[in-house]
């Protein structure tokens, strides 16, 4: 069988392919993968990746004939995408550009499956859940956290573990969770329409050593990184005390769950599932910076009152569904997942310097 990852030089493409590497001794498959190599830092996962035997194709797959280059595959993940929820509206890309990448692109796979019968699995996100109904949710602060008050009644799909599937979709929910959005739609159409086998896959925060972390994006990483080396860091919104809570999970604790969906193509179960580490693995900046003193010492975080769009103060996706369906969960606690973002930040010091030039 061969696979082919998309963005397989970013931080989750690289994660997953070589957890899947590692997986050989159960696994029998051919890697190949695809990638721009637009984002700074990629070349080195393609060199760690060309050095365990992957065929790691330079293409765009904003271009036809880029995918059509890669030739006959069995199964396509796609973890190419531009990940930040403020793209298209922050000034930094154009809103034509993350719709290229995020949406585009996904039809030039789609045609791929169409017209091989490939499988293909969507890396999808939190995003694609609707703004409205979330930043209705009462929060309170409890040990530096925001956490949702019990005194509410909640919308269909939401709890106290998280948000569910059965969450409203509905717009607005930022340019890059519709391009998401979209992009699932389209996937599960062509499924249906052409005979190939889809999977969506909603993930929360994904973190881990080696994420090229940015303040939009890579939450976790960037905060790490920056802590360690006294760059500046700023609490942003909400009163300027940090208190917003995302989940937090490792990519390789996904591998598990894509190599059984590759094998279970056909077994009717459902297309669309949340994959996060949960409350249990969720955590606020304010709570990271505590991790981080406790750690590294003292460091100044400053406050901006300004509110972003997109912002919402507690974000956690309940993943129950699919440890129902696959008796998934994530491995790596969030300790683990911090611990080893430290390590590497202490073993590279200049990955902050890769990771924004």
């Amino acid at each position: 069988m061969k696979v082919l990852i998309t963005g397989i030089c970013g931080f989750t493409g690289h994660r997953i392919a070589e957890s899947l590497l590692d997986s050989q001794a159960e696994c029998s498959f051919t890697l190949i993968g695809l990638d721009n190599l637009s984002r700074p830092g990629s070349w080195l996962n393609r060199e760690a990746l060309v050095r365990r035997g992957v065929k790691v194709v330079h293409g765009d797959i904003r271009h036809a004939s880029d995918v059509e280059a890669v030739g006959q595959v069995d199964w396509i993940i796609d973890a190419a995408a531009n990940p930040s929820v403020l793209a298209g509206v922050d000034g930094k890309t154009s809103s034509r550009q993350l719709v290229e990448h995020n949406l585009i692109g996904t039809i030039n796979l789609l045609e791929m499956c169409r017209a091989s019968k490939a499988g293909f699995t969507l890396l999808s996100t939190s995003r694609v859940y609707s703004l409205e109904p979330l930043t209705r949710i009462v929060v309170e602060e409890i040990d530096g956290a925001y956490g949702p008050s019990e005194q509410q009644v909640f919308p269909v799909g939401f709890s106290p573990r998280g948000v569910t599937e059965d969450f409203a979709v509905t717009a607005p929910i930022s340019l890059y969770g519709a391009t998401k959005l979209a992009s699932e739609t389209l996937a599960l159409e062509y499924g249906e329409a052409f005979g190939f086998p889809v999977w969506i896959n909603r993930c929360g925060v994904l973190a881990g050593p080696g994420q090229f972390g940015k303040a939009d994006q890579g939450i976790f990483s960037f905060w790490i990184n920056s802590w360690i080396r006294r760059r500046p860091l700023c609490y942003i919104g909400f009163g300027g005390g940090g208190y917003q809570v995302r989940d937090c999970l490792d990519p390789r604790d996904l591998t598990e769950v894509l190599w059984q969906q590759i094998q279970a193509a056909d077994s009717g179960l459902p297309r669309i599932l949340n994959f996060s580490g949960g409350v249990e693995n969720s955590m606020s900046l304010h709570q990271l910076s505590f991790w981080c003193r406790n750690r590294f010492g003292d460091h100044a975080v400053d406050a901006d009152l300004t509110q972003r769009p997109f912002d919402i103060p507690w974000m956690v996706l309940d993943s129950q569904r699919a440890e129902k369906v696959w008796n998934w969960k994530p491995k790596r606690t969030l300790a683990e997942i911090l611990e080893d973002v430290a390590e590497h930040a202490r073993e590279h010091l200049n990955w902050l310097d890769i990771a924004i030039s």
